[in-house]
């Protein structure tokens, strides 16, 4: 089978070489698709396809990506992007991958490594991504009687671990992108507002949080929302609130989460507004909870690190030293 490689770019100067040497032997043809570079990214691209076409950027990476898809004309469609390397060993595993591959494959999925070294919005170090598409799908009839056409994708998950190696976060182009969507009264899907705040918890400053608060405000307060959004939207809007220093909301926003099982995230940020009021005791209760007592459904790091440094600043101020050595072994 042959593949084509899609990309889309805009300003990747320092990286994209790396990521073509990295994979431009195993493609049959290269589609690049530049949505507004101003520096050589283009020129860079001429090295390895005469494929280069300019996409308007209208603040939608999906429109981008299937314009990019409209171009291939290969079996397969390998999406890239240019903070991605495949390494020796990779590249092999691909290469065989692309010898064996089975017709009936629709997705190949690969593992996204090296997630965590950038503070990028991932829990995982290593996650697995639909990244080699059949770019033609055969519809196929299945069962012997009440037949039926197969609507799920045959998805193989492969042992390609894609090196992530980004010169930058992204988090900043990220909020302002969800910030432009919901302003022009888009809606995001249960997977963006997820993503949103999970981003937020992850990556976010805390003028990102303020910024964010009203709208998850508004979104843990609609009826039409799931409660796993409802709970992720009220620990935006208590960590907006805690910020802005407004006592009301960071109560009736706490209370959406903890009516149902509280969550980790909830859990340090009572902590931090406590111990920012001197209430140390009251810190280590809440602290202690999300370490012990609740799981977390954003950032992992709060159920350990960020909780746990809670609880030794917290002793700390109250003069429980062993407590405080304690907590910080567990670090």
């Amino acid at each position: 089978m042959e593949i084509s490689l899609c990309m889309i770019v805009k300003d990747e100067e320092a990286i994209l070489e790396r990521c073509l040497d990295s994979i431009a032997g195993l493609m049959d043809e290269i589609i690049i698709v530049d949505t507004g570079s101003a520096d050589s990214t283009k020129e860079i691209a001429g090295k390895y396809t005469d494929n280069i076409y300019d996409f308007k950027w209208i603040d939608d990476f999906s429109a981008a990506r299937n314009f990019s898809f409209s171009k291939a004309t290969k079996d397969y469609i390998y999406a890239a992007d240019a903070d991605e390397v495949l390494d020796k060993e990779n590249y092999k595993r691909f290469r065989e991958l692309k010898e064996t591959l089975l017709p009936e494959i629709d997705i190949v999925q690969m593992k996204y490594g090296n997630q965590l070294q950038y503070g990028t919005a991932y829990n995982f170090d290593e996650e697995y991504r639909p990244k080699l598409f059949k770019r033609l799908r055969t519809f196929v009839w299945e069962e012997p009687v009440h037949e039926m056409i197969r609507l799920s994708p045959v998805v193989y998950d492969s042992d390609i671990v894609l090196l992530h190696l980004p010169k930058n976060n992204h988090a900043g182009r990220d909020f302002m992108t969800f910030q432009k969507y919901i302003a022009n009264g888009g809606r995001l899907s249960k997977r963006l507002h997820h993503m949103y705040a999970m981003e937020l918890f992850i990556s976010g400053e805390d003028a990102d949080f303020k910024k964010a608060g009203k709208f998850f405000e508004r979104s843990a307060l609609d009826s039409s929302r799931s409660l796993d959004e409802i709970k992720e939207a009220s620990c935006i809007a208590v960590k907006a609130a805690r910020l802005g220093n407004d006592v009301s909301t960071i109560l009736k926003m706490c209370l959406k989460d903890l009516m149902s099982e509280g969550s980790s995230e909830m859990c340090c940020e009572l902590g931090a507004y406590f111990y920012g009021i001197g209430d140390y005791q009251e810190a280590v209760v809440w602290y202690y909870n999300a370490v012990y007592e609740t799981l977390p459904i954003l950032n992992i790091n709060y159920s350990n690190k960020i909780p746990l440094q809670g609880l030794v600043d917290s002793h700390t101020k109250l003069g429980n030293i062993k407590e405080a050595e304690m907590y910080k072994g567990e670090m």
